[in-house]
Order: C-alpha cells, then sequence, then structure tokens
C-alpha cells in the first residue's frame, strides 16, 4: 500500500490521481476530511482507505508491514498563519513522528519542504545541505519547514531511503479551494472572467519595474511525475528543489492566462500591502541541477503550455 498524506488537497489529490493512472490504487489517503470542497477533489479516485490524520500514527504502527511508500504532503501551509504551536504540531512534530516510524519500520518517505525556507534568497536558491542551516525564512510557515529540514539532516538514523522536496510556486489541477493561498493562475483567471483584466502588485524594489517581479512556476502535472520518479528510483536521499528551473514574471503569467481565455490583455498595478512589502519576495528561481544529476530527464512544462492546459482543460471544463 502506498500513503498520501494531505490526501485531499492540491498536490495530495493530484499525486493519488497520478498514481492510479499507474494502476497504484491500494491507496491510503490521509487527511482531515473536514472541508467538503478539498474533499471533491478525491472523487473518482481508487482509494483503499481514508483515515483522519490523528488517527493515522496509530494506525501505522498497526500495519506498516504492509505499507510500501509515504508520500508526505500534508501540512498548514498557509504563509500568513502565526499561531507558532499549530505550525509546530502539524508541520514539524508531526513530519517528525512520521519519520521516527520510517526509521523503525523500514519505509520509505517522500515529504515537502518549501521553497518559503528561502527567505528573500540572499543565500541563493541552491539545494546544497551543507548551505541548508544559513537559511532564513521570512514566516512562520517557512520556518516550520526549515526547522524540520534542519532537523532530519541531523539525525543519525535515518529512513533507508528519504527525500525532502522544497516546492516552489506549484499551480494546478484541484487548488479551487485555497482561497487566496491558490495561484496566481486561478486568481487571474477569476478576476479576468469577473471584470476582463487583472490587478497585479506593483513594485516597490528599484531594480524590477511593475509586474516584473519574479517566480518559479511549477505545473503540478511536474510535481506528480518527480515524486513518481523518487518513489520508483529509491536511491541518492537528501533534500532536492522541485520547481521549473526557470523564474517568468507575473506579467508572462497574466499575459498567458488572457491568452489561455482569447481575451485582449489589461493588465492594471496596485500597491502591495503594507503587512507584506518587507516580507515580499522579487525573485525566486529553483536550480535543478541537483535532480537532473541523478537521473531525472524529464522536461519541465512551460508556463504558457502549463497555464493553457489548466486553464483550457480543467478550469472552463469544470465552469
Amino acid at each position: 500500500m502506498i500513503i498520501v498524506t494531505g490526501a485531499a488537497g492540491f498536490i495530495g489529490s493530484y499525486l493519488i490521481q497520478r498514481l492510479n493512472q499507474d494502476n497504484f490504487n491500494a491507496i491510503i489517503a490521509v487527511d482531515k476530511f473536514d472541508n467538503e470542497e478539498k474533499n471533491k477533489n478525491l472523487v473518482g479516485l481508487k482509494i483503499k482507505e481514508k483515515i483522519d490524520r490523528d488517527q493515522f500514527l496509530s494506525w501505522l504502527d498497526t500495519n506498516y508491514e504492509t505499507v510500501e511508500f509515504i508520500f508526505h504532503i500534508g501540512a498548514r501551509t498557509d504563509t500568513a498563519e502565526f499561531d507558532l504551536d499549530l505550525l509546530n504540531k502539524l508541520n514539524t512534530q508531526y513530519t517528525k513522528d512520521i519519520w521516527t516510524r520510517c526509521c523503525n519500520y523500514q519505509i520509505p518517505l517522500l515529504y515537502a519542504s518549501s521553497a518559503a525556507t528561502y527567505g528573500l534568497g540572499e543565500s541563493g536558491y541552491d539545494d546544497d545541505e551543507s548551505k541548508i542551516s544559513q537559511l532564513k525564512p521570512l514566516n512562520p510557515y517557512g520556518q516550520s519547514k526549515q526547522d524540520f529540514d534542519v532537523w532530519a539532516l541531523g539525525q543519525k538514523e535515518k529512513p533507508f531511503f528519504w527525500v525532502g522536496l522544497k516546492f516552489f510556486n506549484v499551480y494546478g489541477p484541484n487548488e479551487y479551494h485555497k482561497g487566496r493561498m491558490a495561484s496566481v493562475i486561478w486568481h487571474a483567471y477569476n478576476q479576468i472572467k469577473k471584470t476582463g483584466k487583472m490587478k497585479l502588485f506593483k513594485s516597490h524594489n528599484p531594480n524590477y519595474k511593475d509586474g516584473e517581479q519574479m517566480r518559479d512556476f511549477v505545473y503540478v502535472k511536474d510535481v506528480a511525475e518527480v515524486c513518481m520518479f523518487f518513489m520508483h528510483h529509491r536511491k541518492n536521499s537528501g533534500i532536492y528543489n522541485l520547481g521549473s528551473g526557470t523564474a517568468r514574471t507575473f506579467v508572462d503569467l497574466t499575459k498567458a492566462v488572457f491568452g489561455a481565455l482569447n481575451k485582449p490583455e489589461n493588465i492594471e498595478f496596485i500597491d502591495t500591502p503594507n503587512d507584506i512589502r518587507d516580507k515580499y519576495q522579487y525573485f525566486t528561481e529553483a536550480n535543478m541541477d541537483k535532480l537532473k544529476g541523478i537521473g531525472y530527464e524529464k522536461e519541465f512544462t512551460s508556463l504558457e503550455d502549463g497555464t493553457r492546459d489548466y486553464v483550457c482543460n480543467c478550469i472552463l471544463k469544470s465552469h
């Protein structure tokens, strides 16, 4: 059996869909399952059993002999969450508890880290493990992921195979329930359909023009492919970046959405809110050499192709 935590969420549910495509159908889905909007992500998927997040660790203690692989994707992902105890419980400590069991029960583990650990990028965006302890996240969410990465690297006892993936700006199907934490593509689609235009943040950095702030946007389909690669690869344990490897501007992204909708481009610029202005990232770009260096050869989807596929083959068909 294959376990996916965060199963009803954005990346977790898409990963289950991808596993099903390869006839991995004995899936143990772990989540709270208390959000009806999120639960829609699981409709039609082949799942053996659903386990409440709070019951999972005791379930694993009983059923570990039947578990082939754990994808620990579930986390509290709100970058505006400031309840440190909650973040420690759901992100850091919960992952430690899973890690310890993977060591004891000889289960391979892939867990979700985050590009939020890189902060303003003062130390670059290189997944060199000797530099990870130097990173300075900008918010408690990023810090909770950083705390676990540092802890994992410092452990003498590790699962026989383990991987932490630093997800960059993931977009794609199954994210509609995330509200303001959904991707800019999702928000652009909704704004453009409603008003015919898209509002982007002005730049408050003289090195960047308005709308030319840059992010590494990565399609969730590519994220799932990398997860599948590691499930079969099972060597070269460590922490890896997972982005497209190419930074693109918010203007590029918005133009791609207008193009997918066959609508004229109409972009306005508004001030970045004061409460996030001093913590705003102007540039992120994953160095993907480490993943490619262990044999991952698939090309990453371009922003234009991913946006077109997402808007035309997912959003428009469901609205």
